[in-house]
């Protein structure tokens, strides 16, 4: 697609984003057009959105009149993010958190709790693959530290946070998950034998989507919806930057599929989905697996203490 053809397709989601904002929250139908204020008293958390996918998408929701909590590591990379968004506009705070730390991923949703009455959209998009090497690295808490943060995490805040989504409903939940996936080897979780990052980040992926389904089973889907999804290929990132892989989209393609997750009213009620980049996709067979999932309920209970 050309230049032109990749704006004129922006320019129709963006718009398109903004009426679905407005039918998916409530507000009458044929106010489409004022996209600023679409989601205005509604409150979004994205994981991960000091840079990459999780920023823009941060950012769009922002330009949407979301209050956006925005998260990372990096103090001074979440000041420029909630410094954007503000500037055009939006309402935006900024939470740090290291989701390596079951400890602080405990505090980052007490702190939520005691300044937030509710949100409508909680995005799982914080994720790592490889530092660059071979090496398997390990959490605060001794578990391999890809699943820890991929996995673990979005466990975690879903459960703790569910409260928050009850009292935003209808609300969604967006977990960021990746086309790489790979079976739950549940003999070795932790990868202690053979360790790769690729496969870790698969097995972390294929979790992700796992939970998402246990969520949509349990939950009503007229009050939270839980949907999984790939948002592009090999986005140009810092994350596959440092894996040494060469960019194949960009976090604008990734940011159009997640939104059309969080916003969509054709999605309206409709959960334990599975989408490929735009368009409803199979994840690998063992997510559909009722006893695979039911092991892997069973020891994010006991690693977390949560669910």
């Amino acid at each position: 697609m050309g230049t032109f053809g990749s704006i004129r397709r922006r320019a129709v989601i963006v718009g398109a984003a903004a009426g679905a904002a407005g039918l998916m929250f409530g507000t009458a139908r044929g106010q489409t057009s004022a996209a600023a204020g679409s989601l205005r008293g509604k409150t979004a958390l994205v994981t991960g959105s000091t840079d990459g996918l999780g920023r823009e998408v941060a950012r769009r929701l922002g330009a949407l009149g979301a209050t956006v909590i925005v998260h990372g590591r990096n103090r001074e990379r979440g000041a420029e993010v909630v410094d954007a968004i503000k500037a055009a506009g939006g309402q935006a705070v900024f939470y740090r958190a290291d989701l390596a730390s079951l400890d602080e991923i405990e505090a980052l949703v007490a702190t939520i709790k005691e300044n937030h009455d509710s949100l409508s959209l909680l995005i799982n998009n914080a994720g790592i693959w490889t530092d660059g090497s071979n090496e398997r690295r390990t959490s605060a808490d001794g578990h391999e530290l890809v699943f820890a943060v991929n996995y673990l995490a979005p466990y975690v805040l879903s459960y703790e946070l569910m409260s928050l989504l009850e009292n935003g409903a209808p609300s969604r939940i967006v977990n960021v998950s990746s086309i790489a996936q790979q079976p739950i080897d549940f003999d070795d979780v932790m990868l202690t034998q053979g360790f790769n990052p690729s496969r870790a980040y698969a097995q972390s992926k294929l979790a992700i989507v796992m939970l998402t389904l246990d969520l949509a089973a349990e939950l009503p889907a007229d009050e939270i919806t839980a949907n999984a999804l790939h948002p592009a290929t090999l986005m140009d990132t810092a994350m596959v930057e440092k894996a040494g892989m060469p960019a194949r989209a960009t976090v604008d393609d990734g940011a159009d599929a997640v939104m059309q997750l969080a916003l969509s009213p054709e999605l309206a009620g409709k959960t334990g989905l599975y989408y490929n980049e735009m368009n409803e996709a199979r994840a690998n067979a063992q997510a559909y697996d009722a006893e695979a999932r039911a092991r892997l309920r069973a020891l994010s209970k006991e690693l977390t203490g949560v669910g």
